[in-house]
């Protein structure tokens, strides 16, 4: 009884979340309805049940709402993350038949947790409102749905800055770009409608039409990775649309929180200023140079500007946690695509839609390490870890050490657990490292020229899991399902 009173204000907001996500579904209903699709009474029935849902939620405890205590942030996002699915998935349910509902979950998840990995084939075939709301799920992902509702719904008085604390993924987390934490939100927000429309006009300008421009841009800017096409971007064969792709992934990749202080300031000098960018763009290039060079002596391609043009798009696909494919690099020689797949693990920056440890944390754990080869050979050297000439606190290194455990340990778990199943290991390994960085496809059985489609109900369920828990850097998740957490 105590914990249910406790967890009003959670349900309340909950609620509130949930309403919210019903009025974004009407984007997808009102294009249904303007092009005649046939998916809109999918639609109509997912916004009522969202809708309803979201009441049944609200309407009883909306007399005992309060500010959200860090506790109470904990369990909304993980709320909000694990529900949520179960509503986006609602319009593949109704539209799509003999789809299961673990593969309809599934999708969603992908959908939302930005990641792209996808159970469906004959995506051409699909209606258009249904392919927009699948990439339209990546856009809200990509930067949050917890972010948007602080953004657009600063007077609920739910907590923003814990909700912020807990949601955004960062090892900064303290930090805020104004003084209130709606106005931060909402600035994000804006610099991620600003990116939005110039990715949409740039790639419609480069050949797509209109709405395949729009579906591909909510995939590229949300760093998601799903398709209207089942050749991905191959089906279209368009240099110039590999480019942008490139260009604004690589974007996406970045801090946001960089883009807005630059766009704020009108200056270059945010861009700068961020610690991450020059490890971020040298490890990208240095990446590209050497797998160039190392694909040529295979004749993967015929040429060497074919080789730079697949190898460019892939790196930086793969890296940021896009998951957009022009060809099967499964193709390639094995040491190839694992370096692809292991750059997916850190590249993308904090404060950024990609997936991953982040480059931040990667930063600061090969500082760690050179620190104490330093103190190996000289015991007494104080040799702090420094990012861009600030000291980094013990308690920033403590918590990025026991983050990047977890994540090893949560690989190596997960892919054993699926490797019991019958699942081969490269499978099963990259399976996991996909799903857990967000990248979407895999290696073997799960690579870009096939899907996850083919896995079994308890696999599928593993890897939603696992999606989950990469969007919430696993820590967000891992709290709430320990027992000290429901202790009072």
């Amino acid at each position: 009884m105590r914990w249910r009173a406790a967890s009003h204000p959670v349900l309340n907001a909950l609620g509130l979340i949930v309403m919210l996500f019903a009025v974004l579904m009407v984007f997808p209903l009102a294009v249904s309805w303007f092009v005649g699709d046939g998916a809109t009474v999918a639609f109509d029935h997912a916004v009522l049940v969202t809708l309803a849902a979201g009441l049944l939620l609200w309407l009883p405890t909306r007399g005992r709402k309060r500010d959200l205590h860090t506790r109470d942030g904990f369990l909304l996002v993980a709320l909000t993350w694990v529900v949520m699915p179960v509503f986006g998935a609602l319009p593949l349910l109704d539209f799509i038949p003999d789809l299961s509902v673990t593969d309809a979950y599934f999708e969603a998840v992908s959908g939302l947790t930005a990641t792209g990995g996808t159970v469906l084939v004959g995506l051409e075939h699909l209606p258009l409102s249904i392919n927009l709301w699948r990439t339209f799920m990546h856009w809200i992902g990509g930067m949050g749905v917890i972010v948007l509702v602080v953004a657009i719904l600063p007077l609920l008085g739910i907590g923003g800055r814990q909700l912020m604390k807990v949601e955004v993924p960062t090892p900064m987390k303290e930090q805020s770009l104004t003084p209130r934490i709606a106005e931060t939100a909402k600035g994000l927000w804006m610099t991620y409608c600003l990116l939005t429309v110039a990715c949409a006009v740039s790639l419609w300008l480069a050949g797509l039409d209109g709405w395949e421009a729009i579906i591909h841009t909510f995939s590229v800017v949300g760093l998601g990775g799903f398709s209207s096409k089942d050749a991905s971007l191959g089906h279209f064969g368009n240099v110039s649309v590999d480019m942008i792709v490139i260009v604004f992934a690589l974007l996406s990749g970045l801090n946001f929180a960089t883009h807005y202080l630059a766009l704020a300031r009108r200056s270059l000098k945010p861009y700068l200023a961020d610690p991450e960018l020059p490890f971020y763009f040298a490890t990208l290039a240095l990446s590209i140079v050497v797998l160039t060079i190392y694909l040529m002596q295979f004749g993967a391609h015929p040429d060497f500007l074919s080789t730079l043009r697949y190898v460019a798009f892939h790196v930086v696909s793969i890296s940021t946690s896009l998951g957009l494919a022009t060809y099967d690099y499964t193709l390639w020689p094995m040491f190839a695509q694992i370096w692809v797949l292991f750059l997916g693990s850190f590249i993308a920056c904090s404060g950024s839609a990609g997936g991953g440890i982040k480059m931040m944390r990667a930063m600061i754990l090969y500082k760690q390490v050179f620190r104490e080869i330093v103190r190996s050979l000289h015991p007494h050297a104080v040799h702090p870890v420094r990012i861009r000439n600030q000291p980094v606190s013990d308690d920033i290194l403590h918590a990025v050490l026991g983050f990047s455990f977890m994540y090893m340990v949560t690989i190596v778990s997960l892919t054993l657990l699926l490797s019991a199943t019958g699942l081969d290991i490269v499978t099963a390994f990259s399976g996991v490292v996909a799903c857990l960085n967000n990248t979407g496809p895999g290696l073997g059985a799960l690579g870009p020229a096939s899907n996850y489609q083919g896995l079994t109900d308890f696999q599928t369920w593993v890897l939603s899991f696992t999606m989950i828990l990469g969007r919430l850097e696993i820590f967000t998740l891992l709290v709430v399902m320990t027992p000290v957490f429901w202790r009072r």
